[in-house]
């Protein structure tokens, strides 16, 4: 989807209650996770690894989304915490070719200093490595999708469900009802009638099985 695109979307492209339909926006393969073989120690393999969304490559960058903002920074800092401060350069997580940086000392420091270094910052007057401009992401109009706050104000909550529910067939339809009565057993009838009404506006058919999955459940409904 492009910026243009998300600016003339009927909802907020970003609220995290809505999809993207495929037929609209096809998914799009950009490459192939392999894993070709169980660890060999499972804990230095899997239990130190550390996946953030911080970690973007050149192309892909962060889109508006509060749930992913949040994330950028909350997961790095969950493994600074977990595994210490230089957890990216753990052998699991660690660059598979050259990367040229500024990292030095500090807790759980293991690596070798860079070589030649008189200065560990940038841009400094010794040589060393600066930034590439190339590989930065360009700035979010702050506009459009990315200005809107209250996802809630005029949002349609039901047609996103209605079509969902339309794609079921009937055994899948079944086991919904089944799986939504049995998690509202024993609650409230005044809850279960609120409930039944959003029900009732995704389609009249959601509603009705629910309350006959529900009267199956508990014959006092």
């Amino acid at each position: 989807m492009t910026q243009a695109e998300a600016e003339e979307f009927p909802s907020n492209p970003f609220d995290l209650t809505k999809v993207w339909p495929h037929a609209e926006f096809p998914p799009i393969d950009i490459g192939v996770l392999e894993l070709n073989r169980n660890p060999d120690n499972y804990f230095a393999e899997i239990e130190m690894l550390a996946f953030s969304p911080s970690n973007v490559v050149r192309g892909i960058g962060h889109s508006p989304d509060r749930m992913l903002q949040g994330r950028i920074f909350a997961y790095a800092d969950a493994h600074r915490y977990r595994l210490g401060t230089h957890y990216e350069a753990l052998p699991v997580n660690r660059p598979r070719c050259p990367v040229h940086h500024y990292h030095k000392d500090g807790a759980m420091r293991f690596f070798g200093n860079m070589p030649n270094a008189d200065a560990y910052y940038e841009p400094n007057s010794f040589a060393g490595p600066v930034e590439d401009v190339a590989f930065g992401d360009p700035p979010l109009a702050i506009e459009g999708p990315a200005a809107r706050f209250d996802h809630r104000d005029g949002n349609d909550d039901f047609s996103q469900p209605r079509a969902l529910f339309l794609l079921f067939d009937d055994g899948q339809k079944a086991r919904l009802f089944a799986n939504v009565a049995a998690a509202m057993k024993g609650v409230p009838d005044f809850i279960v009638e609120r409930q039944i009404e959003l029900f009732r506006q995704v389609h009249p058919d959601f509603a009705a099985g629910i309350c006959a999955a529900l009267d199956a459940v508990d014959p006092q409904f």
